[in-house]
């Protein structure tokens, strides 16, 4: 008789434990290119060590801007740290639920490796800058981390992932919508990859007020009242409410609710949150240096071929690939090296050197 392997052990504990409406790594659709699978990691295992392992996009996370640019304060959230919290919030969530913790994971480490420098304002101005030297070409972070895994990594080998973290990955983002709207909807794809979506909403929310709070941009007696006590007054206090309520009401359910009293202050928390500190205005005079920043260095890069060969090695001949390359380069960039590269190009050197 055949010994079964490790992973096929895990596979088969996956068939017994996990809720029926779980994603199941031995019923996975596989990767665009055929592997010999691991004796030891099922695919989705395989897809999470990929992206901590083989993903330089991954670990430049650390550099850059989640929504504070350049803070003095040292324990201010990157990229990289709200990429792990999503990450917490999301295996909790799905372990709760009976649902494939390891696809959750690989989904929430990878669902933010196509973001450009400085958050969400480098990502709208890269955005204007390559429609201006593309008019079919655009810039969307998630579209852009699938491409990051699929495309440009590993010398552009890809990571061949599999395709419910692919799927996960590019289906994250809902922009502004509520989080009402968002869990109305039908589920698309895994159920899985929406845990990392709501997820998303829930870290970046709670973990953007405290960065706030220890900034002192804001003070306790700033935050809504009745909001705070539908929620907590404390980190902690918030991120357990809303995961519990989200646990409790998505109980032995292929889909995921929430209490209309909790779901409610969640929305209104994000609202709070864009009136008072996403749309204030120390940031978006920030957003609009960033916007020269972004423009300047692609600008550059299309018309002078040394900086582009110096960076990528090769300049190509069409103005779409060209176009496209320097949106891959600079999107890759962390703050410190795009406001290094602007330096370099736009101000004047000390002489002699």
């Amino acid at each position: 008789m055949t010994q079964l392997t490790v992973r096929e052990r895990i596979e088969q504990l996956e068939q017994s434990s996990l809720a029926p409406y779980a994603a199941l790594s031995a019923e996975s659709r596989g990767r665009g290119k055929t592997e010999t699978p691991c004796p030891v990691r099922t695919c989705f295992q395989r897809d999470r060590d990929r992206i901590i392992h083989l993903c330089g996009a991954f670990r430049r996370l650390a550099h850059k801007t989640q929504v504070f640019m350049a803070p003095r304060e040292d324990h201010i959230r990157t990229r990289l740290s709200h990429t792990l919290e999503v990450s917490q919030v999301a295996r909790t969530i799905a372990k709760a639920l009976r649902l494939n913790e390891d696809l959750t994971e690989a989904i929430a480490l990878g669902h933010d490796v196509g973001h450009t420098p400085f958050g969400h304002s480098g990502e709208a101005a890269l955005d204007e800058a390559y429609r201006a030297h593309d008019p079919e070409g655009f810039f969307a972070h998630e579209h852009h981390s699938l491409r990051v895994v699929d495309e440009l990594e590993r010398d552009g080998a890809g990571l061949n992932l599999t395709h419910e973290t692919r799927e996960g990955i590019v289906a994250h983002s809902k922009k502004q919508a509520d989080l009402a709207t968002v869990l109305d909807r039908d589920p698309v794809g895994t159920l899985e990859a929406l845990v990392v979506s709501v997820s998303d909403r829930l870290a970046y929310l709670n973990h953007d007020l405290d960065d706030c709070l220890r900034a002192k941009l804001l003070g306790h007696q700033d935050l809504p009242r009745d909001l705070m006590e539908t929620l907590g007054w404390s980190h902690s206090a918030r991120v357990g409410t809303m995961v519990e309520d989200l646990i409790n009401h998505s109980l032995d359910a292929p889909r995921l609710s929430m209490s209309p009293a909790v779901l409610e202050a969640t929305d209104q928390l994000k609202r709070f949150m864009y009136d008072t500190v996403y749309l204030r205005a120390e940031l978006l005079e920030d957003r609009e240096r960033v916007r020269g920043i972004i423009r300047g260095l692609f600008d550059v890069y299309m018309r002078n071929d040394v900086a582009l060969f110096e960076a990528c090695g090769y300049v190509p001949d069409d103005r779409g690939r060209r176009a496209r390359l320097v949106c891959d380069y600079v999107a890759g960039m962390t703050d410190r090296f795009a406001t290094g590269q602007y330096i370099r190009f736009f101000l004047p050197s000390s002489f002699p050197l």
